[in-house]
């Protein structure tokens, strides 16, 4: 069993946290508050940045889309009516744009009002929207702009915030990847192969690309490229990262509407302490160009395992005359065979709720903790310890305290539970029984 201090998780944890930043969305989940129900907010959603090929020889270029919505935050209210305007006039006579059926645009074509009729709490496309580099344009930047309300909310209306996305007509290279579908269930020792391609939507060939891929710590990449460098979870550059980093650079030529593949397939293997995992990759062309449309550069996989993650927390006994200060140290686990991890979301894998003993004052904490108010009773002293986001397997992390015994209270117990950040359990902890313990000050026996 390895033993890590809790400044060490620490600092792990900082940098898991950044990684799982850089990976986009992921594995969160959220919480809902007491005064929900009388607060709300519309949002829109748009792509923030897009590019459109200019025409060869003066034609206009090829129609790409652009998905939209509105959605809401407060589930318990309903929002109807949604109401999207859509002005594209400061690009007019660069772009031309092709409104869904939907949309109801201006007299001149810049501006229409779309229906997005019920408005949900989750983002799903309510409006395509298509626009292609006009005939006869040249490089030009611009935005198109948004505007929305609804009927709902506490007041009966509701309007979003403005939003924009910034287009660009150019001439170049535009590499893209596939996305994959969530795949769950899979089975530790399964190897899965990714069906990665490149496809160029721009006007210029790509002379080869670079390619980077991270996956988290129950995957391993099988597939090794000479054209590629790794850096596994364990290696001295990546030690407070538990993912694996794999640089590549091929030379293979990308046409315009091409697609290509890697040399060899890509497999991934879902090793035995796989659960919830993540694998990310991402395109760029090669040399000096520069790729039209990042927006699809990059990709995210969703793995779930079969598999569970056992965590266990651990109790202590120890004794004091009035007066004295004794260190009382509870202990937390993950027996694995799984590590677990919020990679996406950042959020902590585990919040430790500690109620003090009786007659008992901390006088020192764990970094980790702190105070979080009474615990059922407004004499008892409470306290919260956060891990990082993720529990590797045989994690074994101790949160020591300084305990004053103000007075003698004969098997004075206090209690350890392990939780999620948001929630009463985890899922996929096979053992709930181990997940609280007792810190007991002067034991009777």
């Amino acid at each position: 069993m390895s033993s890590v201090s809790v400044g060490r998780v620490l600092r792990r944890g900082a940098c898991a946290g950044a990684v799982g930043a850089l990976l986009a969305a992921g594995l969160g989940s959220g919480v809902a508050f007491a005064d929900e129900a009388q607060t709300d907010q519309l949002w829109i959603q748009a792509p923030y940045e897009q590019a459109v090929t200019a025409g060869a020889d003066g034609a206009a270029g090829e129609y790409r889309s652009l998905a939209l919505g509105l959605y809401h935050d407060n589930s318990g209210s309903t929002v109807t009516d949604g109401r999207l305007t859509v002005d594209v006039s400061g690009l007019a006579g660069s772009v031309d744009v092709a409104w869904p059926d939907n949309c109801a645009p201006n007299t001149s074509g810049t501006v229409a009002v779309c229906d997005t009729g019920n408005v949900p709490t989750g983002y799903t496309p309510q409006v395509e929207l298509k626009v292609r580099a006009a005939a006869g344009a040249s490089a030009v930047q611009g935005a198109i702009e948004y505007a929305a309300e609804a009927t709902g909310g506490p007041d009966g209306k509701l309007v979003a915030p403005g939003a924009e996305t910034f287009l660009t007509v150019g001439s170049g290279p535009d590499l893209g990847v596939n996305a994959l579908r969530s795949v769950r269930d899979v089975a530790p020792g399964t190897t899965l192969t990714v069906p990665f391609s490149v496809t160029n939507t721009g006007d210029r060939t790509a002379h080869g690309f670079s390619v980077k891929l991270w996956a988290t710590y129950g995957l391993d990449v099988a597939t090794r490229y000479p054209q590629c460098t790794y850096a596994g979870p364990d290696t001295d550059d990546n030690e407070y990262t538990p993912m694996t980093y794999v640089t590549c650079s091929f030379d293979t030529e990308v046409a315009p509407g091409a697609t290509v593949e890697l040399p060899e397939p890509l497999r991934l293997a879902v090793t035995g302490r796989a659960l919830y995992e993540r694998f990310d990759y991402e395109v760029q062309p090669g040399g000096d160009a520069t790729d039209l449309d990042v927006s699809d550069n990059g990709q995210s996989w969703s793995i779930t395992a079969r598999n569970t993650a056992d965590f266990a927390v651990y109790g202590t006994q120890v004794s004091g005359s009035a007066g004295d200060t004794v260190t009382a140290a509870f202990r937390f686990a993950n027996h694995g065979p799984a590590w677990a991890g919020n990679v996406g979301s950042g959020d902590p894998i585990a919040v430790i709720d500690f109620s003090l003993p009786e007659g008992t004052t901390a006088t020192s904490v764990p970094d980790t903790c702190h105070a979080a108010g009474s615990s059922g009773s407004p004499a008892v002293a409470h306290y919260a310890c956060t891990l990082p986001t993720w529990a590797k397997p045989d994690l074994d992390v101790s949160f020591p305290f300084q305990l004053r015994v103000d007075r003698v209270v004969p098997d004075a117990t206090g209690r350890v539970v392990a939780r999620p950040e948001y929630g009463t359990s985890f899922a996929f902890d096979p053992d709930s029984g181990n997940n609280s313990a007792t810190v007991t000050v002067n034991p009777s026996a």
